[in-house]
């Protein structure tokens, strides 16, 4: 498999604070790499270190192939956009005079494309309006259009979503899953909204303390999530001696509700929990989330 990006024992250390350690990931070509973890996890670290604004301590890092420290690894980085933390972009500028900005700071010969991002984005019709009055989720668009300046085969987001509405929210999605399948860009972004990345991503980064716990790929996730069947009662404790004394796994949710990790015949349930003083009110098939896998894989409760 190709990747894009790969790191080996990659680590940082901040004086006595280590933000990454040894943390070793891939990214496959034309995916869309979700990393997860919760704030202080190492995820902006390891996008800083990609981008080329710090250096690893130990460990290295490669981009298409090529090595952080080689002599080829800048004409390497020539096919990244960024957009670190959040976009930074010229208030008092319109979003033309933006990107063209951009595309002087890139050394790029003409203007040719300008207008073509400005569409592919969203912005085509803000006129002379400057970026200070735009929305967040507009100034989020724009800095995302003027990462594409270049023409980048890779695309590097840090929390892209991040404060804003649900409208905000979908056009940053389909924004995505346009840039990654019409023009086959590969995206790597961290982001802690994981119902909304259950929806973008190919592949997943499980990072926890500046470690890789887990990688694994949205086929691979939705083969380990465990499906269950969601029952509701009016005894619970009555529910946990039929279901202990069935012998199958299940997990309480609230003093009416509990799920169940296998497969349940119906009929006997009922009458068990008839003898035990309880009664079944409803029952449905439910698959468990990202959120919940992220939160079984880092431990449950103490997270």
């Amino acid at each position: 498999m190709e990747y894009v990006v790969s790191t080996s024992a990659l680590s940082k250390q901040y004086g006595n604070f280590q933000a990454l350690k040894e943390l070793s990931m891939h990214v496959p070509k034309g995916a869309i790499y979700g990393i997860v973890g919760k704030n202080g996890a190492g995820k902006t670290t390891l996008i800083r270190l990609l981008c080329g604004l710090q250096k690893p301590s130990s460990g290295e890092y490669r981009l298409y192939g090529e090595l952080y420290s080689s002599k080829q690894i800048k004409k390497a980085r020539r096919r990244m956009g960024a957009v670190v933390e959040s976009p930074s972009v010229y208030l008092d500028m319109t979003a033309l005079d933006n990107i063209k900005a951009q595309y002087r700071i890139l050394g790029l010969p003409s203007f040719e494309g300008v207008t073509e991002l400005l569409d592919m984005v969203g912005l085509s019709d803000t006129g002379k309006k400057k970026v200070k009055n735009f929305s967040l989720g507009m100034r989020q668009r724009l800095g995302i259009a003027m990462a594409l300046a270049g023409d980048p085969d890779l695309l590097v987001l840090d929390e892209p979503a991040n404060g804003l509405d649900p409208q905000g929210i979908v056009e940053i999605r389909e924004l995505l899953l346009k840039l990654n399948k019409e023009r086959q860009i590969t995206v790597l972004l961290c982001s802690h909204i994981l119902d909304e990345l259950s929806r973008l991503a190919t592949h997943y980064g499980f990072m926890d303390k500046g470690r890789m716990v887990k990688e694994i790929s949205a086929k691979e996730l939705e083969a380990a999530c465990k499906k269950c069947v969601r029952v509701e009662v009016t005894n619970i404790k009555a529910l946990s001696r039929v279901l202990e004394a069935m012998g199958m796994e299940y997990q309480i949710q609230s003093d009416q509700e509990a799920d169940i990790f296998a497969k349940v015949n119906i009929t006997k349930l009922v009458l068990a929990l008839e003898k035990e003083g309880g009664e079944l009110l409803s029952i449905k098939e439910r698959e468990e989330s990202l959120e919940s896998y992220y939160i079984n894989l880092m431990g449950g409760g103490e997270r």
